[in-house]
Formats: C-alpha cells, structure tokens, sequence
C-alpha cells in the first residue's frame, strides 16, 4: 500500500471549516472517518451525521451541540493535556449545530452505522483512566468511548498520553481480522498532538499480509496516521515533550469489541 495513503500531514486534508478531514472517501478506510473542527469565537459549524454516528470531543475550548431536540454544554478544557473532556453523541440521520461563545477546536470522530442510538452527552468525571505498561512503557490511557464504556453502534474512540522519551502502541499489535473471541476487525485512525510547539514522534506500521500497510513516519502536531491493517506500534514519544493521540476505530464485524492479537516477535518486550 502506498506509504502516501497512511500519512495525513496537518493542513493537507483541510476544507472549509475543517483544519483536518478524512474519511470511507480515502482509499484506505472504509468505515471510520475523523475531522478536526476550528471554530472562531462566536462561530457555528452544522453538522449533517449521513450515514454515520459522531462524538463531538473538545480538544481545547468548549461548545454547545445542538442536535434533535436536545442541547448539551460541553465545558470542554484547555487543551488535550489537561485531562479527560465531557464529550456529546450525535446520532446518524441527525443535523447536529456545534456553537462555541469563545472559540476551540473540535475532534469529531466518526464511523458508519446501521442503529440510530439517542443522542446524548458523556461527563468528563465518568472518563476511565488507566495507566497501561511500566518504565518507558508506560502512559495514560482514556477510554471515554472505549467499547465497554460507552454505547456506540460501530465507534470507538479512547486518548493516549505518552510521556517524553516513552514508547506506547507496544508491543506492536493488530486487529484486521475477524477471528472470534481473538481479534476484532477494525481500521485506525491516529491523530497526534504535543505539550510543546517543538514536539514530535514516530509512528511504525508493519505489514500482517502480503502487501499490507507499511510505514515509519516522524508525525508532529496536526498529522493524522492511518492504519487500514497491519501490525501498528510503537508510537514513540521525542523525549522533553509529552506526545497524546486520538485514536478512532470501526470496522464491519458483527460485534463492537476491542481484541487485538500481539506481534509474536515482540511479546517477550511487552511491560
């Protein structure tokens, strides 16, 4: 697969009022799509849902989403290093209006769907946080839409903090085949930020198949990392800044659930 395909530099997919925007129209992906939002103060952004379920995630300032009947207020936060943000689920078939008094940016992630669930809002207190692997292994994991966190139809959605100089996505994994009860199919998505302007990283993907997916990538702030299949990890954090990623996820299989199986040759490394 063309390394071309994976690698989303910031401002390379802008349009509109999206500083970032990819989706089932990219070669690459067939079910997720993720689009950064950037409104001004005062400013207003409709949202048509098709044939896909959204979550509106404050990645700094907050909003209000207005969508079939029902307004939530997302307070939102500073930026992504600041912790867990409350977040609001737009259901497919909805027009949803986002409206932010003071301004931010907006993560909305998304992935086609067949039920049409309620819409409603997640609380940043509700969040689950935990603290996956040890040593330069370790980072933070929020799983506010993880999928047995929250009720989606086909998205999941969870953000990872990895500290400078660390390693996460580790041991590589994958889950690009439907094996029951062992591994889920679902495509990727990795949107990537740092705590300092000079921040940056680096993404591995390896391939699974004959001519899978393959990349090794320096990503900085804004640049999105696709991952149709193949073995991916690990993200590697540039020591002296603290590296998040959003991570989006769906896929066709029958059920919504996070099973992954881990690359052979590195399960002896895994912390």
């Amino acid at each position: 697969m063309d390394q071309r395909e994976l690698l989303v530099r910031a401002g390379e997919s802008a349009r509109d009022a999206y500083a970032l925007a990819i989706g089932p129209e990219r070669a690459a992906l067939g079910h997720s799509s993720l689009r950064v939002l950037d409104l001004p103060p005062g400013g207003t952004h409709e949202l048509a849902a098709g044939d896909s379920e959204w979550l509106v995630v404050p990645l700094s300032g907050g909003c209000t989403v207005r969508t079939r009947g029902e307004e939530f207020h997302l307070r939102g936060r500073t930026d992504v290093f600041e912790g867990p943000t409350d977040f609001a689920y737009v259901p497919r078939d909805a027009d949803a209006l986002i409206s932010s008094g003071a301004g931010g940016r907006f993560a909305l992630t998304g992935a086609r769907c067949e039920r049409r669930l309620p819409a409603r809002r997640g609380s940043a207190p509700e969040v689950p946080v935990e603290t996956r692997g040890s040593g330069n292994c370790a980072r933070t994991v929020r799983n506010f839409a993880a999928a047995d966190a929250f009720d989606c139809d086909r998205l999941i959605a969870v953000e990872v903090i990895t500290p400078g100089g660390n390693w996460s996505s580790y041991p590589p994994h994958k889950h690009d085949e439907h094996l029951p009860g062992r591994e889920s199919e679902l495509e990727e998505i990795y949107y990537f930020a740092f705590e300092h302007p000079d921040g940056y990283g680096y993404q591995r993907i390896s391939p699974s198949r004959d001519g899978g997916a393959e990349l090794l990538a320096e990503v900085r702030a804004g640049d999105a990392v696709l991952v149709p299949n193949g073995w991916h990890g690990p993200s590697i954090a540039r020591p002296g800044t603290a590296m998040y990623y959003l991570n989006v996820m769906a896929g066709p299989g029958p059920e919504r659930e996070w099973k992954i199986s881990f690359h052979p040759d590195h399960r002896e490394g895994y912390q």
